[in-house]
């Protein structure tokens, strides 16, 4: 195991040295599985081609500018930039809607509900995991009454009731926080385009 991970870092010294052989023989080695990660999602040969060429493009890029600093970790890096490249794909592709808010006096409303997954797939999940980590940053930004109400709402799951006794305010209050809660969010989604990841 130590012997393949000095021979990665080798390899990619060695390149930014200006030995393109030695991305050749990066790529070789790690081509299939990018390949095989990018097509488990997308199913699709074409689609497949080009994200993996536009992986290997942000990778030779970031090499080459001195950027990549996870030595020994090639692979679960050049994944991770697959899997951003697919959610990003498939999140221009749906041009959905983000976050509702017309359900915010509905018990069972949840603010993740956003892609009507009558019938989740692969796509539909990347981009909700990608969506609720872009949100949750966002949620530190509300105002403190607002945050606390949709916190112990959506992530502890607790009832309008239980909140308003915790908090000691009225159930409608409770609502009201939560309704200014989600415009002020959709306020900071539409500022931040839900795109403050890396």
């Amino acid at each position: 195991m130590r012997n393949e991970i000095l021979t990665e870092r080798d390899l990619i010294r060695a390149y930014q040295a200006g030995d393109e052989k030695s991305f050749e023989i990066l790529l070789t080695l790690n081509k299939d599985k990018v390949y095989g990660y990018i097509y488990s999602k997308v199913r699709n040969h074409e689609l497949t081609n080009d994200l993996f060429q536009e992986v290997f493009i942000k990778v030779i890029r970031t090499l080459k500018n001195g950027m990549y600093n996870d030595e020994g970790k090639f692979l679960p890096w050049v994944l991770t930039i697959a899997h951003n490249m697919v959610v990003d794909h498939f999140r221009k592709a749906k041009k959905m809607q983000m976050i509702s808010e017309s359900s915010s006096k509905n018990e069972d409303f949840n603010i993740f509900a956003v892609l009507k997954l009558t019938d989740i797939n692969v796509e539909d999940s990347l981009i909700k995991e990608q969506i609720e980590t872009d949100v949750v940053k966002l949620v530190e930004f509300l105002p403190g009454e607002q945050r606390d109400v949709l916190v112990n709402r959506l992530f502890k799951g607790m009832s309008f009731k239980d909140i308003a006794e915790q908090e000691d305010i009225s159930i409608n209050t409770a609502l009201g926080r939560m309704r200014y809660a989600l415009i002020n969010l959709r306020k900071l989604v539409d500022k931040h385009k839900v795109s403050i990841t890396a």
